[in-house]
């Protein structure tokens, strides 16, 4: 049984202009400025929804959480403002960054690809680095009612109602040191906090007089915020 249900994604940025717009064209997606300064992506259902958040801190880390999209090539990538990161070598698909620098892998589809496809929604997976990928997709999988699938060295998890494959967990060396500038909102009951917290999940930040909702980390620190049902639209 499902604890919570998947809601939207938030990407956190120093310029949400620049970057609403990167990813508008990236993902065909609605890019709408927020007065505020910040920014929404919009698609066809709520779920296809991305805050685009401003923060005041630089990107200074490799992205421990990034997004794999389809591409028509790679050079419309590059039009769109990513570049080719070299360093990563020869992948079946290409690691790129966006244009403040985080990695977005694009995976280069045929064109009967698409014909077949019928839907120009880019968003493939969201990738996230682990320490013990088995056990953070397992986790996951049990909060979101549904199972995780370990394959090639990853771990999958296909979140239901979510507009993308899965969420892709990769074992890697390295320590999570810095707040991931994407994160996902989740749905829940009255009681989901408290059990989310007995899973091995513990609060960041209460609701209070600025934000309604509940700012959580995962059991690897991967933050995620967590919203009553009631605030399917609810901006985080």
């Amino acid at each position: 049984m499902a604890l919570v249900q998947f809601k939207d994604l938030c990407i956190d940025t120093r310029d949400p202009s620049e970057a609403s717009r990167f990813w508008a064209r990236v993902l065909a997606l609605t890019a709408e400025a927020l007065d505020d300064g910040d920014a929404v992506l919009r698609g066809s259902t709520p779920e296809h929804t991305i805050w685009v958040n401003r923060v005041p801190e630089p990107r200074t880390a490799k992205a421990r959480v990034h997004l794999d999209v389809h591409a028509w090539s790679v050079a419309e990538m590059e039009a769109a403002g990513a570049r080719v990161l070299p360093e990563w070598g020869s992948l079946p698909w290409t690691v790129m960054a966006d244009p403040e620098g985080g990695e977005v892998c694009a995976f280069v589809r045929p064109e009967d690809w698409w014909t077949e496809r019928k839907d120009p929604y880019r968003l493939y997976e969201v990738a996230v680095d682990a320490a013990d990928a088995p056990a953070i997709a397992a986790w996951w999988a049990d909060v979101l009612g549904t199972e995780a699938a370990d394959e090639d060295g990853v771990s999958a998890v296909a979140p239901p109602g979510a507009p993308f494959d899965a969420f892709v967990f990769a074992t890697v060396p390295e320590p999570k040191t810095v707040k991931n500038r994407i994160h996902w909102d989740v749905t829940g009951g009255a009681d989901a906090v408290d059990a989310l917290v007995r899973r091995g999940a513990h609060v960041l930040r209460a609701p209070d007089a600025v934000v309604s909702w509940t700012v959580m980390a995962d059991p690897e620190g991967n933050e995620f915020c967590v919203f009553g049902d009631e605030a399917l639209s609810e901006e985080p």
